[in-house]
């Protein structure tokens, strides 16, 4: 007589795990955006260093957000989809307390690219 294992904890594990991801909905938003660049007239004299600590490099898929995002779920890492832009970019920095409802997209050193963005409503989801 052979001993077989029991399923049950395979079984439980699959149930669990269905559960949480049905519980997770994309979310989506119209916010203000804006861009910006790593340049110490735009910053201070670390124009690479974010406000959580992450080290900036032109190239990044990366935004910042305004601090009342942050508790509807953009904080820190959170891949977020971005009309109009392909790919999913990162929360990584956050803006000034004065702004609401809007994300500063990194544009690296190109501020050419950034002036000519300039301030666009669009909606993201995360």
């Amino acid at each position: 007589m052979t001993r077989s294992t029991p399923i049950w904890p395979v079984v439980l594990i699959c149930v669990f795990a269905a559960s949480a991801s049905a519980d997770v909905a994309e979310r989506s938003l119209t916010v203000t955006a804006t861009a910006y660049n790593s340049l110490p007239e735009q910053t201070d004299d670390e124009p690479h260093l974010a406000a959580w600590g992450d080290s900036l490099a032109p190239g990044m898929k990366v935004i910042a957000v305004s601090r009342d995002l942050i508790p509807a779920g953009l904080d820190r890492r959170t891949p977020v989809k971005i009309e109009g832009f392909p790919g999913v970019y990162l929360v990584l920095d956050k803006m000034n307390k004065r702004w609401e409802k809007r994300i500063d997209i990194y544009m690296g050193h190109d501020l050419e690219a950034a002036r000519a963005w300039g301030k666009r409503q669009v909606e993201i989801s995360w």
